[in-house]
């Protein structure tokens, strides 16, 4: 039998219980405890979805289902392990775990479908350095935000959700935001847009009309960070009077988590209702059998 190749997929990783969050909160800070009013604000978001995020539940079911993709063409000649970037098990633990399996090959995908040198480009570069320490080749997906499946998906939650808003109903597209300083030359906003577009097209959308961007969920950092927020664009669409509606596309996340169900389903769609404002919001990709499948079959062609 051939020696198996070992897959990482990563994700960002999510507390585990109320009792978790100041060690993960002081994880993302680089080792620095978080103030008591910032502890409490992240607290308070998570009790608001019942004390934890279903991110964990959700990452493993997409690291089971394209392990079971690349399982139903190739039987027995992947193992799948799971790395995050903040909490346990870690990217280097993921490594371990695979290099127990004797693999001298590992293909790294991270489940963010975009590229940015500060969020992809660090997990490709842990995941290479602790395999390198262990003589195992590694390549990593840059990204996956074109692959048919994805748009595909996208575009028919979208009008699912269309066909049920207002007439005069504006399609915001939303992405995590970055500082601009790690934005300089890096493809990650150009990405987003592109990917945007080929969803708006996909799902029939007049360009520029129909469609905008808009950033959420930025630090809390004295620094700038990429706009406009889509608070301020809620607000922007209410001052005008241009929309009784917003649909809000989180085509930049692929699970239902905190800056979803959050950040968009309650802080946002509060702001939206206060302003006169319908919002709704579609799926998001989460285990879609379709999208996991395409993700293996991209993993597959790596290693042939």
């Amino acid at each position: 039998m051939n020696q198996r190749i070992g897959v990482l997929v990563m994700a960002y990783g999510t507390p585990g219980s109320t009792e978790d969050i100041e060690a993960y909160y002081t994880h993302i800070r680089h080792g620095r405890p978080p103030e008591p009013t910032q502890l409490a604000d992240l607290t308070a978001r998570y009790d608001a979805l019942g004390g934890t995020s279903p991110l964990a539940a959700r990452t493993e079911a997409q690291r089971a289902a394209i392990a079971d993709a690349l399982d139903a063409t190739d039987p027995g000649r992947f193992v799948v392990a799971l790395g995050q970037k903040h909490t346990s098990p870690f990217i280097e633990d993921g490594v371990a775990t695979l290099a127990e399996y004797d693999v001298d090959r590992i293909i790294g995908v991270v489940l963010a479908p975009h590229y940015s040198r500060a969020s992809v480009g660090e997990y490709h570069a842990r995941a290479a350095e602790t395999a390198g320490e262990r003589d195992i080749e590694y390549v990593g997906i840059d990204d996956w935000y074109a692959l048919d499946a994805h748009v595909s998906f996208h575009a028919s939650a979208l009008r699912v959700v269309l066909d049920e808003m207002p007439q005069r109903t504006k399609v915001v597209f939303s992405a995590h935001s970055l500082p601009e300083r790690v934005l300089v030359d890096d493809p990650y906003a150009d990405q987003l847009f592109a990917g945007a577009e080929l969803i708006a097209t996909r799902a029939g959308l007049a360009r520029w009309a129909g469609w905008g961007i808009a950033w959420q969920s930025a630090g809390r950092t004295p620094e700038p960070w990429r706009g406009p927020d889509l608070l301020t664009v809620i607000g922007d669409l209410a001052d005008t009077g241009r929309a009784e509606g917003i649909v809000v596309v989180p085509h930049g996340f692929t699970s239902d988590h905190l800056e979803v169900l959050y950040d968009i389903d309650i802080e946002a769609s509060r702001h939206a209702a206060r302003r006169g404002l319908e919002l709704r919001r579609p799926s998001v990709v989460n285990a879609d059998p379709a999208v996991m499948g395409a993700l293996a079959a991209q993993i597959r062609a790596l290693a042939s």
